[in-house]
């Protein structure tokens, strides 16, 4: 698997977002009988898991329920946070896309007509507080999810080289 590489951020135009969500269920089909999701190790999760708490819990919830609702947008154009359980959306997304959010908030997607709360942590945690989440997040869901997941990343990975 190809390492995330820091400060890059990946552009994920209106077309292409489609595109990728076509492809990933696509790969889920595929997936179901797969069996190597990595699980992360115990000392990433447990500070991954401190950081969530102090950083992430305040807006997605402190077991990661995210917000009601959290697929309709608010008054002000906002989405509300989402779960990151396997009921929510997040194991869809590869590696280096949920890295770029967390960094970059969720404006740096620069999808048209979606608006995010979620703030940039660029300033405030480094990339291995980063890696750390991550590894929390993954260990929030089943190993089906963890390895559709991690399928879903080797494919980002191989469209970016």
């Amino acid at each position: 698997m190809k390492s995330i590489i820091p400060g890059r951020f990946v552009r994920v135009p209106a077309i292409r977002f489609v595109l990728l969500v076509v492809a990933v269920a696509v790969l889920a089909a595929c997936a179901r009988g797969a069996a190597n999701g990595q699980q992360p190790q115990t000392e990433e999760i447990e500070r991954g898991a401190v950081i969530y708490t102090e950083r992430c819990a305040v807006c997605h919830g402190p077991n990661g329920e995210g917000e009601p609702n959290w697929k309709t947008p608010k008054e002000d154009g906002t989405y509300p946070a989402p779960p990151h359980t396997a009921d929510g959306h997040t194991w869809h997304h590869g590696d280096d896309l949920l890295f770029q959010i967390i960094k970059g908030g969720g404006d740096s997607l620069e999808i048209p007509g979606f608006n995010s709360n979620m703030p940039a942590f660029a300033e405030t945690l480094n990339d291995d507080d980063i890696l750390a989440v991550l590894a929390y997040l993954k260990s929030l869901w089943p190993d089906e999810q963890r390895q559709f997941q991690h399928e879903v990343s080797l494919q980002e990975s191989a469209t970016a080289q």
